[in-house]
């Protein structure tokens, strides 16, 4: 077989020429397609289901969410395994599917089976799914350089202008904020004072949320014009809270002013994040869609971030703390350069050894069209071109010029032997 395929070339030369040349500018495209990133993505296929219940223990979280949760999820199609982790207020579902399932497939099976676990699930409580991101999907790492800004004012501004702006780039699954302080209205009820008025903490939460509230009337029509009929309760300040009536007794209003204390202030954090030692940040975490290719998204995320500086106030501007960016550009530069020099040297020990420039140069060709070809395989099996991959392609080169060598030696030899066995029968005759 491999006889004929060698005298089926040798006879149709131009026809070899052609296919390689085909073979190469695909390789070629196939380059310029494949996603480019410094590590290989080794993280499991695996959807995240989180469930958070403020206030509780890990033992009744474990109990009430992640026992009922982990056991009706083993039941899915194309599963590996669950695994359920229970912490203070929270609860962490994984759920890992076989390599070869399509992620965002497994994602609607959970959500499939969660629209029928949730009536389980203790009132109020409702798990939702975690970003379509891998582990490796950090990518970006942000922070607001305002020095003129308080850290409540920077999350606000992190939380509903800049966030919401970069979520729009192609590829980005998910803005995860940190730092500072997410402001919030909060009410510290006296006990003492409730007991005075005979009142309890739930009839206070009754009567705030049933304030904060929209109600919808009717259409009522006179002279011909239409009147749409409602009430628009939502509060707007602490003021507004304060006077929200809770209870009546003796013809008296008792608001929230009299039992509580209603104040604007952060949410309880339970760390920071300072930068260099010079104090508290405010920032995000670019997180990158599941199969993206890192390399095109970090430029996305950037050229958004110039169009997002142009509305930021003065004296406000982003900090990048770490780029996977320079990563990928240093690795994939230096994996470049090493199989240059590779595809030098062996051009120069190829030539020097055979002497004989038209068997080297044969075997020089195949080094850029065999390298081009190869990441034919790597698009098809979703491989990105990262450390891992190139140096594996680089130490190949030893072995395609090998196999070069080998077959121009033997080609060259029984040439020679069939050169000096026409010379004898000259000779002879």
């Amino acid at each position: 077989m491999v006889h004929r395929i060698i005298e089926w070339s040798l006879r149709n030369r131009f026809i070899v020429l052609v296919l390689a040349t085909a073979l190469f500018a695909w390789g070629i495209y196939a380059v310029k397609k494949n996603p480019i990133d410094a590590i290989p993505d080794l993280s499991e296929n695996q959807v995240i289901v989180f469930t958070e219940w403020m206030g509780r223990g890990p033992q009744l979280i474990e109990d009430q969410i992640t026992y009922p949760l982990v056991t009706n999820l083993q039941g899915l199609p194309k599963i590996k395994y669950v695994r359920g982790s229970s912490m203070f207020g929270m609860s962490f579902i994984y759920v890992i599917f076989h390599d070869d399932v399509d992620i965002y497939w497994a994602r609607e099976r959970v959500l499939e089976r969660l629209s029928t676990v949730s009536r389980t699930l203790p009132t109020g409580v409702s798990p939702q799914l975690g970003p379509d991101g891998t582990g490796v999907g950090h990518i970006l790492w942000y922070t607001l350089d305002a020095p003129q800004m308080d850290l409540g004012e920077q999350r606000a501004l992190q939380d509903w202008y800049v966030k919401f702006a970069l979520q729009n780039v192609e590829g980005v699954s998910e803005i995860a904020s940190f730092g500072g302080f997410q402001k919030q209205y909060q009410i510290t009820v006296d006990p003492n004072k409730l007991l005075y008025y005979r009142l309890s903490v739930p009839e206070v939460i009754s009567a705030i949320r049933t304030n904060n509230n929209e109600s919808g009337g009717r259409k009522f029509e006179i002279s011909d014009i239409g009147y749409i009929i409602k009430t628009s309760g939502y509060l707007k300040s602490a003021d507004e809270i304060a006077n929200i009536p809770v209870k009546t007794q003796n013809s008296i209003p008792i608001r929230v002013a009299d039992v509580a204390t209603v104040q604007m202030t952060g949410e309880t954090r339970l760390g920071i994040f300072d930068q260099d030692g010079q104090g508290e940040r405010v920032g995000g975490i670019v997180v990158m869609r599941y199969g993206e290719n890192a390399a095109e998204v970090i430029d996305r995320v950037k050229a958004k971030m110039k169009e997002v500086s142009k509305g930021l106030p003065d004296q406000v501007k982003f900090d990048i703390v770490y780029d996977r960016g320079e990563l990928i550009k240093e690795s994939v530069d230096s994996i470049k350069h090493t199989l240059i020099e590779e595809m030098i040297v062996v051009s120069v020990v190829v030539i020097i050894f055979l002497f004989h420039w038209r068997s080297a140069l044969s075997i020089i060709i195949q080094i850029p069209i065999t390298l081009a070809a190869s990441f034919l395989l790597l698009n098809a099996f979703g491989i990105s071109s990262n450390i891992m991959s190139l140096t594996g392609i680089a130490l190949a080169i030893g072995v395609i010029v090998d196999n070069g060598i080998i077959m121009s030696e033997n080609a060259y030899k029984h040439l020679a032997e069939r050169y000096a066995s026409w010379q004898e029968q000259q000779k002879n005759q």
